[in-house]
């Protein structure tokens, strides 16, 4: 196949990471990068990561363009999507990485101005043509959709377990906390903000939050419409985030060893997706770690009756931008093949 020509409407942590990867395969092209921040401190923060992780990343930033391996990618520096050249440079897909632009209505500027398809590294606010989990819902990919959502870390990594689970045993209900750490929109000191906790500091505070995951599992797995509610807790760590999922299965007979078995055999069918550890880890364990989700197996914990714990974890944005270049690669592959087999 031929490159994928890739733009990245904003240059956080996420799209960052997804720009990392491109450079490691000849698959995508990074050839656009629109931000608001000046390119100079954007390619300074791209470096700097690069250094924490001790991985050697050959770039430079010449004039307006920033250079590597993976070719040159042009910075721009505009706020709209509907104001951004993709046309210019041929852009098959924008991945917006901004979380600003989160509506139909909004992710259509990026077709008007001449991407061919827009994936979102969040969940959307309002209904587009598709929310692909890896793992999970691959199979209903059309080659017609052209605003499509990666979801988010936390829904990636429910879903899965929520998945295997229900095939399994049955789940009749589920109850999510994902513990996740701090974001790039919280203060790290307390300031007056739209929202009472989260205008507390991030570096001081578990700070109690809403998720929209319950919401879009119910449109992504609609057998669980009515059957999940969720909340999240912020807390004060750079990365590494634990998803605490708790369900109520049909089979009050099931035992440990038996969610333990269909998790081992679930992970055999999606490498790279599901990852099992039988160590005692903690949160910085997985920073670094690719997978979706992590299953921890020393964890797993169930009551006499039909209760069942579990918990597993994720490196946020790693996973997240993984989980995006996957998804550009397979709508490739379906464009240009004529259909995933």
């Amino acid at each position: 196949m031929r490159k994928v020509r890739l733009g990245l409407m904003g240059f956080g942590e996420i799209n960052r990471h997804l720009y990392r990867l491109c450079l490691e395969d000849d698959k995508i092209e990074v050839v656009a990068i629109s931000d608001i921040g000046r390119p100079e401190i954007l390619v300074y923060l791209l470096e700097s990561e690069t250094k924490r992780s001790k991985k050697n990343l050959e770039i430079k930033l010449d004039g307006n363009f920033l250079v590597s391996t993976n070719g040159k990618a042009r910075m721009l520096k505009v706020g709209n999507p509907s104001d951004v050249p993709w046309d210019a440079f041929n852009v098959d897909v924008v991945v917006d990485g901004t979380g600003k632009y989160r509506t139909r209505k909004e992710m259509e500027g990026h077709l008007s101005s001449g991407a061919k398809r827009v994936i979102l590294n969040s969940l959307p606010e309002d209904e587009i043509d598709r929310i692909i989990i890896r793992g999970v819902n691959d199979a209903t990919m059309k080659k017609s959709d052209k605003l499509i959502s990666a979801g988010s870390s936390t829904t990636n990594a429910t879903a899965i377990m929520l998945k295997i689970l229900d095939e399994a045993f049955g789940v009749e209900y589920a109850m999510l906390t994902t513990v996740h750490s701090y974001t790039a929109d919280q203060p790290l000191r307390d300031t007056a903000g739209t929202d009472f906790r989260r205008s507390r500091s991030a570096a001081e505070n578990i700070i109690p939050n809403e998720t929209p995951t319950p919401k879009w599992l119910q449109v992504i797995m609609p057998e669980f419409k009515g059957r999940i509610e969720g909340a999240a807790l912020n807390v004060p760590i750079p990365a590494g985030s634990m998803l605490d999922l708790t369900t109520i299965l049909r089979d009050k007979d099931t035992t440990i060893d038996d969610v333990n078995k269909a998790i081992e055999a679930a992970a055999a069918k999606i490498p790279g997706i599901l990852e099992i550890t039988n160590d005692p880890i903690v949160s910085v364990d997985v920073v670094g770690n690719r997978h979706t989700v992590i299953y921890d197996k020393l964890a797993t914990m169930k009551s006499k009756g039909r209760m069942l714990k579990i918990l597993t974890w994720y490196h946020s944005t790693l996973a997240m931008a993984v989980n995006i270049q996957e998804v550009i690669l397979a709508y490739h592959k379906l464009n240009e093949e004529g259909g995933i087999k």
